[in-house]
């Protein structure tokens, strides 16, 4: 198992996978209370558009319209044994850090760091140390702690009243669907990937099921619950069907949760963060124990994530009284489907 990826730490226990789920849980917030205050300029998100945790967090900041308060440092998308690495800038090294493998930041903070070096992580660039990888905090900071440096327009990705509604989804998706799949893939004996099969599955179609006449999972915008699923239903057919062996059907095989993630893939701030042929790179050729050649397939034809999807007939706004946000910045585009 990959030792820097986002599975980096976790483990196989009577075949089954085991997230570790410990990361630095210090957090950016507008009172600082944490003895990082949020300031414009301050830090440096670094993300690897591979890494569907990593993806939440190139989304919401995009949606929010962070930018121009938050830097970004992309990493490539495969990595070595001891971290991810800028390998996308000249010289591999970052142009604001000053460093080729993120693990320098980490340790730049805490020299004896025992677990995985992990994406996303926010990194503060003055003193060049990692502040958290907490990635589901992270998401929610954004939206409820960088408020004063959301782009007019911004949409309320967590909103006050619909909060116990949208952790409640965002514990199933994590837990069965998200993580899911990985317990499929790096399942250590068939029992233990039969059920982690059947439950991703199940889920699956409970979701599916809840979709079927309504836009989004939670009220009639999009919000961090939609985040959340997006990013793993936009890996399933390019990677999770094969390599991960969750292959009852495609994704394209699945007509509302096929519908639901076109009609987000579409949306502003979903698809123009989304690079296949570096999520293809990632999984197929840094996951040797699982694909031990290192071959990276063809396919599946992207194209058709581009066909109409009809969704807007269920109603729904998807920015609510918000706007969507302006293209990417160009250093920040990714590869057009053809």
């Amino acid at each position: 198992m990959s030792g820097a990826d986002a599975e980096a730490g976790s483990y196989v226990e009577a075949g089954e996978f085991r997230r570790d789920t410990n990361y630095i849980t210090t957090r950016i917030t507008a009172d600082g209370r944490d003895g990082y205050p949020v300031e414009t300029g301050r830090y440096r998100l670094v993300a690897a558009r591979a890494c569907p945790w990593a993806n939440r967090t190139l989304i919401v900041r995009r949606l929010l319209g962070l930018e121009p308060v938050l830097s970004l440092g992309l990493c490539g998308p495969t990595h070595d044994k001891l971290s991810w690495t800028f390998d996308l800038d000249p010289g591999g090294v970052d142009p604001v850090l000053g460093i080729h493998r993120l693990r320098d930041a980490y340790l730049a903070r805490f020299p004896d760091y025992p677990r995985g070096i992990t994406v996303p992580a926010l990194v503060e660039v003055r003193t060049g140390q990692v502040v958290t990888n907490d990635y589901a905090q992270m998401t929610l900071d954004f939206a409820t702690e960088w408020t004063a440096h959301h782009r007019p327009g911004a949409p309320q990705l967590y909103p006050q009243p619909l909060r116990a509604e949208i952790d409640e989804i965002n514990r199933e998706v994590f837990r069965d669907i998200n993580n899911g799949v990985y317990r499929c893939g790096f399942a250590g004996s068939q029992d233990a990937y039969d059920a982690a099969y059947a439950r991703l599955f199940a889920a699956l179609d409970r979701i599916s099921e809840r979709l079927r006449d309504r836009r989004y999972l939670v009220g009639d915008t999009i919000t961090e619950a939609d985040v959340r699923l997006f990013t793993t239903l936009v890996r399933f057919d390019a990677v999770y069907h094969g390599h991960f062996k969750c292959n009852r059907g495609k994704l394209t095989e699945m007509p509302v949760l096929w519908a639901y993630a076109r009609d987000l893939f579409q949306t502003p701030g979903f698809g123009d963060t989304i690079d296949f042929g570096q999520i293809k790179e990632h999984y197929y050729m840094v996951h040797r124990d699982i694909n031990p050649t290192g071959i990276v397939p063809a396919g599946p034809d992207l194209s058709n994530w581009l066909t109409p999807h009809h969704r807007e007939q269920l109603g729904g706004r998807p920015f609510g009284e918000g706007t969507p946000p302006p293209p990417p910045r160009p250093a920040e585009q990714v590869p057009a489907l053809s």
